[in-house]
Order: C-alpha cells, then sequence, then structure tokens
C-alpha cells in the first residue's frame, strides 16, 4: 500500500498534481458501492467500484469526487461532508475522501450511465471482496481499522 503522509508542501503539489478522487461512502452504516461496466478495454470489468473517477481540468480533488458522485450516483454531496482526505501515489495519483451521511438518503440514489448498478454493503464484506477492486479494498480496510481504534 503506498499511502503517503504529506508535508505541506508535497501536499500542495499531490493537490495539484492528481488524476481523480474515490469517496467511501457511508450511508448509515453501509458502504455505497458501484459494480462497474463489463468491458474489456475497463480497468477491473465488473468488479465493484467506489464513486468517483477521473479529474476535469482545473478541479481540485473535492470538486472531482463530488461531481463524480453527483454523475454517478445522483446525490449532492457538500464539501463539509467530506472527511479525512488520503493521498495515494499508486496505481493512480489520487485522492481518497470519506462521508458519512444518513441511510435514508439511499432513497435519493438515482444511478447515472456509468457501470451495471449500484448496491449498498457490509464495509468490511467490501473490504475482502473478490469482486471488489483490490486497491479499493486496501483503502477501505485503512478506514476501517482507524474508524475500530
Amino acid at each position: 500500500m503506498q499511502r503517503q503522509n504529506l508535508s505541506a508542501e508535497n501536499e500542495a503539489e499531490a493537490r495539484a498534481r492528481f488524476d481523480g478522487a474515490k469517496l467511501i461512502l457511508f450511508l448509515g452504516d453501509q458502504l455505497a458501492v458501484i459494480r462497474r461496466d463489463n468491458r474489456p478495454d475497463l480497468p477491473f470489468p465488473g468488479f465493484l467500484d467506489l464513486p468517483g473517477g477521473m479529474r476535469d481540468a482545473g478541479e481540485t480533488p473535492e470538486e472531482t469526487v463530488i461531481r463524480e458522485t453527483r454523475e454517478e450516483l445522483g446525490l449532492v454531496i457538500a464539501p463539509s461532508d467530506l472527511r479525512r482526505p488520503m493521498f495515494y501515489a499508486q496505481p493512480k495519483r489520487g485522492w481518497y475522501f470519506e462521508a458519512h451521511l444518513p441511510a435514508d438518503r439511499a432513497k435519493d440514489v438515482v444511478f447515472g450511465d456509468e457501470g451495471q448498478g449500484w448496491l449498498l454493503m457490509d464495509p468490511w464484506d467490501y473490504a475482502i471482496s473478490d469482486e471488489a477492486v483490490p486497491h479499493f479494498c486496501d483503502r477501505v480496510r485503512v478506514r476501517l481499522n482507524v474508524a475500530s481504534r
């Protein structure tokens, strides 16, 4: 796992030069996940993914993850909902955030046009699932281990 503890200078660079952002999104005590399209041109086709994706030009990490979550799940996430930003340099330069929303926000989900569908699952089940994108399992596990201390 290649999580980086960043100095202020390195954090500024990581915020300026990143590829994308992902959200570890809890709706109540369940994790919101997306089943990736099953296309051979995609990495990890058919796997369970986290909301988020690639950066658009000029976006901050927060803007990226908020836009992607709205596009993929139809949920509007406020910047104040984003917690515990963490940067990883591998496999792509990405920011990971965590958000905890009430369980009843699941009724507000309007699935977008990327992926096969979405579901809620126990976060520990995701963290050990053979169907989940492996490095995202690691990201979720880190969050769960920190939260359980």
